[in-house]
């Protein structure tokens, strides 16, 4: 008995239903310049959104809520915001932008990519703007934890 061989093509590959967006997260500090070129060009390629995400730790304690203290941010990071948006609106791609801010903000920021289901996360905070130890608890937490592909600088 002779039995018909049949290659695999893209038709017998299911289409994933939905949108995978690219988040580009930064935390409360310019972003390095190759996540914002890797984010963008991503966006891009896949032809999905670009979510811009500014991550601040806010501390939540009797003081601060009597004094009704709140985030303030400062002009620099709002133009380090701003030109990874700028740029992938030129590029004709969808841009959302977001600032969250909590007392957890490691916390917040996997509830948001639960939320939104990003097909990549691009965490580029600007690295010598940081405490190195800040940094390096927060991004470990982010990849051990994060639903989906993880890309740190360097």
């Amino acid at each position: 008995m002779l039995g018909t061989r049949r290659t695999r093509t893209s038709a017998d590959i299911p289409a994933v239903s939905g949108s995978r967006p690219v988040m580009l997260v930064t935390f409360d500090v310019p972003f390095e310049p190759e996540a914002i070129a890797l984010a963008v060009d991503a966006a891009v390629e896949s032809g999905q959104r670009l979510i811009v995400v500014n991550l601040a730790e806010v501390p939540i304690g009797p003081i601060s809520l009597a004094m009704k203290y709140e985030y303030v941010g400062t002009q620099e990071v709002e133009d380090a915001l701003r030109a990874p948006a700028e740029l992938a609106h030129s590029l004709a791609v969808d841009v959302e932008r977001l600032r969250l801010c909590s007392p957890r903000p490691v916390d917040a920021l996997l509830e948001l990519v639960a939320e939104r289901a990003p097909g990549l996360l691009v965490v580029g905070p600007n690295r010598e703007r940081l405490k190195r130890r800040t940094y390096t608890k927060w991004t470990k937490r982010i990849s051990e934890r994060a639903a989906c592909l993880v890309w740190l600088p360097g």
